[in-house]
């Protein structure tokens, strides 16, 4: 088994780029991969509470990332620095994370056996 972690950096409604993104992550979780999930920059708006997508005709990608759960992907990570730079915090976030800080970002990149950029 491969260790995979997407990382997604792009605004949650950027375009259909994050579904299919998305949709990848869970393809791959499907496959009994383990995968993982880190945001950064405004990435962290994916996990942002009460979200209203309907209003700029996108799906509502919060609701994908609760559903991640059904597929075993439990680890999101997310850095503190981006989340801090966009007012946000943890409690702001409709999911647990594993937070860290911008240092040690490339430490938890070492972990994993495949990385695809997003």
């Amino acid at each position: 088994m491969k260790h995979f972690l997407f990382v997604l950096r792009k605004p949650v409604h950027s375009g259909v780029y994050v579904q299919e993104i998305l949709d990848i992550v869970l393809t791959t979780a499907a496959f009994d991969q383990s995968v993982s999930i880190l945001l950064l920059d405004d990435g962290v708006f994916h996990l942002k509470n009460n979200q209203n997508p309907d209003c700029v005709g996108m799906k509502d990608t919060a609701s994908i990332f609760k559903a991640l759960e059904i597929y075993d992907v439990n680890d999101i990570y997310v850095e503190i620095e981006s989340l801090q730079e966009r007012g946000l915090t943890c409690g702001d976030l409709c999911l647990p994370v594993n937070s860290l800080y911008r240092k040690n970002i490339a430490e938890l990149m070492k972990r994993f056996d495949v990385l695809v950029p997003g």
